[in-house]
């Protein structure tokens, strides 16, 4: 499917788009990881980005996040250049976790939540209660995070992530780890938060992930193959009956 032009009024980019990049660049060194990316994401949409692992994924959403700096192109988050101001509104959970080990999971979400500047020490106990809950860690928030599995750390991460009221959630592989039943309920949640204006953004390589999205990028390569709704990329995959799995072959084959 190819990219769609996008004519808009620069001047109104932040009513229009919470995420605005343009030809985004970036290179780690000599290796170029991104390589001219656009995407425009509106207020309340869950967007996923989908690749194989080196496309390119994670460098974009730390850009996203202002972890990193764009070398060239245009990015843009709730219209300004991600910076510790965008940042106080913006929720990430990365890939690899990092929490304090020898914490407990509710200290950790404790710590977090007074950095995001939750001073009302009610409204900040409530927060962090309502987030344990949420991803199910509720019994085990007096456990030091050493203890706990892989998976359970995944949770204290998105808990973290959460616990602030982002107007920006990115996410990057957040079900990792996570049963079918759990990650239903973490789905269930997700869609309550879009439907509330909250936008999404994640990263995963997984396609029960992508089936959730509104809409999907898939990125090759650090470039931008296709993208569209799942049901728009399946069926301009041309085959019958396509998976999204069958449509991102079909966009990496036609990539190459």
């Amino acid at each position: 499917m190819a990219l769609p032009s996008v004519d808009r009024d620069k001047e109104n980019v932040a009513a229009s788009f919470v995420v605005d990049a343009t030809d985004v660049v970036f290179s780690y060194g000599q290796r170029q990881v991104l390589n001219g990316v656009s995407m425009h994401i509106p207020k309340g949409e869950i967007y996923g980005i989908l690749g194989a692992n080196g496309a390119g994924k994670t460098t974009l959403i730390r850009l996203m996040a202002g972890l990193l700096k764009t070398d060239g192109g245009q990015l843009t988050v709730f219209g300004e250049k991600p910076s510790s101001r965008t940042a106080r509104n913006i929720g990430y959970m990365p890939q690899l976790n990092a929490l304090y080990l020898e914490l407990s999971a509710e200290q950790n979400v404790d710590f977090f939540a007074r950095m995001f500047g939750l001073s009302n020490a009610k409204e900040r106990r409530e927060a962090e209660e309502a987030v344990l809950d949420l991803v199910g860690l509720w019994e085990r928030r007096k456990d030091a995070v050493l203890s706990l599995s892989g998976g359970m750390r995944q949770r204290v991460s998105l808990a973290i992530a959460m616990v602030h009221q982002p107007l920006l959630l990115i996410l990057d592989e957040p079900t990792v780890g996570l049963d079918p039943e759990l990650r239903a309920s973490f789905w269930d949640h997700f869609r309550s938060l879009a439907a509330s204006g909250v936008t999404l953004v994640l990263s995963s390589h997984t396609m029960d992930d992508a089936a959730h999205c509104h809409r999907l990028a898939f990125l090759q390569e650090g470039r931008v193959i296709a993208e569209g709704s799942p049901s728009e990329l399946s069926s301009a995959a041309g085959i019958a009956g396509a998976s999204l799995e069958d449509a991102f072959l079909h966009f990496v084959r036609l990539g190459q």
